[in-house]
């Protein structure tokens, strides 16, 4: 059976994430035999956001494709680097005429990985519908690639499932990520596509969505204005690992991990 190993990284949140997957991940794709690392990069800049700097980072990293979500467009620094740059996603449900592209397609050992990023509705900004964005994009690209990724940028998990039902017959892998909490809940769906509800997060762990606590609570429980600042401290990375048959285009499993320091 001829396989590929696909990592997929968690919502990168902030410098300190980075310097952490700068020394860890090219070891985990060597420990774990990774022929394709996807990372959501969305929050990877200061304070939030992505722009080139931190893009690049992911790069050097050892990431091969950056996905997004809601925060894309944070910096308008980054509008030129989504456009400049092919492994570079931001969600397919945007309006078209919006700087980058929802979807690439990269060799990986010969094959042709699609990868595409979709934003939920459920709780989120309203952005035009997933299932036409991705019908859309798998009708276009149909005949051009092997193996389908989708990453669901989106706050419910019960709106992530059903996306992931919906293309399952189509998708090798399907995993969340934006609520910065990984789930356990690996699964393979119609004995063909590889699932994770949320990868989870690259924060600090003595935090809440990687940023500092005590930010998050006066927001929250006290309605204040305040500054979400990312947290310091020791890092953890959540992440998943899913292993493609190539021949079939079938997952054969899906197991999520974490690296704590």
């Amino acid at each position: 059976m001829n396989t590929i190993k696909i990592l997929a990284i968690g919502d990168v949140a902030g410098p300190l994430a980075l310097e952490r997957l700068a020394k860890i991940l090219w070891g985990v794709r060597k420990q774990y035999g990774i022929d394709l690392v996807i990372a959501n990069g969305e929050n990877s800049a200061e304070p939030n956001g992505i722009d080139s700097s931190s893009g690049k980072a992911l790069f050097d990293c050892g990431v091969d494709v950056i996905t997004t979500g809601n925060h894309v467009y944070r910096k308008s620094s980054a509008h030129r680097f989504l456009d400049d740059n092919e492994y570079v996603l931001r969600p397919l449900n945007f309006p078209s005429a919006n700087p980058g592209h929802g979807d690439c397609i990269i060799k990986v050992k010969g094959y042709r990985v699609l990868v595409m990023n979709v934003l939920g509705q459920v709780y989120m900004e309203s952005v035009s519908c997933p299932f036409e964005a991705i019908e859309k994009c798998l009708e276009r690209n149909k005949d051009k690639y092997d193996v389908g990724v989708l990453d669901v940028h989106a706050e419910a998990t019960g709106e992530k499932k059903t996306i992931a039902y919906s293309f399952a017959d189509r998708l090798s892998v399907c995993f969340g990520t934006h609520t910065h909490v990984q789930t356990n809940d690996p699964q393979i769906l119609l004995g063909r596509c590889g699932y994770l509800s949320d990868v989870g997060m690259c924060g600090a762990e003595e935090s809440i969505l990687g940023v500092k606590k005590e930010a998050i609570i006066s927001k929250i429980r006290y309605k204040l204005p305040s500054k979400f600042d990312f947290a310091q401290g020791k890092i953890a990375c959540d992440m998943a690992i899913f292993e493609v048959n190539t021949d079939t285009g079938c997952c054969v499993s899906v197991k999520n991990i974490r690296i704590g320091e």
